[in-house]
């Protein structure tokens, strides 16, 4: 998502993507898309679901392709489109090869922009939401003037314990008196969790979705288990415990990841 939203501004470009349908939600949130094209190329696409796709990419005047998918199928697709630039890790159909680079998982589509011209920051990016969302979750909070602790459980056997995630509002209220604690519901909007987490002081989140969409809101976060790599690192971020140990992670290691 930086890589491509920093393309888009760069070269004042607008934005089609081909994915699956689930994908939607994430992709909404950049204002640069101008079409989503739902196909699913980790189910084997049907014939007609290629022909669709040849179609809606032989009909506006695309001169870029990002190609992250591979196969024959694909392949023979972009070959016999008009698109004059098309980047790819592998393929007969592609203009340009390239690797990915080094650093967290969004930095290291550096090298897909280089063709182009264009630099990558993706420590630098950030969403922008439309304000009647935002104001919607500023107007949910709890009452108060104190900084706000927004809390999201992924769930499941391997999480970091319900009791804990209970019990932590009152250990950190034992040392500041005036902190606000908010837990973001399971099966929220993407949009409404990317604003909810935009509006905290602070994030304490076991869950992948909600840990990128963090970082590209800038809010500090503790990130629970998370995967290495997935992540930037930087002086508001914390990492704490691998996705295996978060069932035996103490309550004091998460309260020192705080600040406490």
């Amino acid at each position: 998502m930086p890589a491509l939203a920093s393309l888009c501004r760069t070269l004042g470009a607008s934005l089609q993507v081909a994915c699956s349908p689930a994908c939607r939600e994430a992709w909404m949130l950049l204002p640069a898309l101008d079409k989503l094209i739902p196909i699913d190329f980790d189910n084997d696409p049907a014939l007609a679901d290629w022909a669709n796709l040849l179609g809606s990419i032989r009909e506006p005047d695309f001169q870029i392709c990002l190609n992250f998918v591979e196969g024959r199928q694909v392949n023979l697709m972009l070959s016999m489109s008009r698109i004059m630039t098309r980047i790819g890790r592998t393929g007969f159909s592609s203009t340009e090869r390239v690797v990915d680079g080094p650093g967290w998982s969004a930095q290291r589509l550096a090298p897909w922009l280089e063709p182009l011209g264009v630099s990558l920051d993706a420590d630098a990016f950030r969403l922008t939401l439309p304000q009647p969302v935002l104001d919607q979750v500023r107007s949910d909070h709890p009452e108060g003037d104190g900084p706000l602790l927004l809390m999201a459980p992924q769930g499941g056997a391997t999480d970091w314990p319900e009791e804990h995630w209970i019990e932590l509002p009152s250990a950190i209220q034992t040392r500041l008196a005036t902190l606000r604690c908010d837990r973001l519901p399971a099966g929220l909007p993407l949009i409404r969790r990317a604003a909810a987490v935009a509006c905290a002081d602070v994030v304490l989140t076991s869950c992948p979705i909600t840990q990128i969409l963090t970082v590209f809101s800038g809010t500090p976060l503790v990130a629970l288990g998370a995967e290495p790599g997935l992540l930037p690192e930087r002086s508001d971020l914390r990492c704490l415990g691998t996705a295996s140990e978060l069932t035996t992670l103490q309550e004091d290691e998460v309260l020192k990841a705080l600040g406490f």
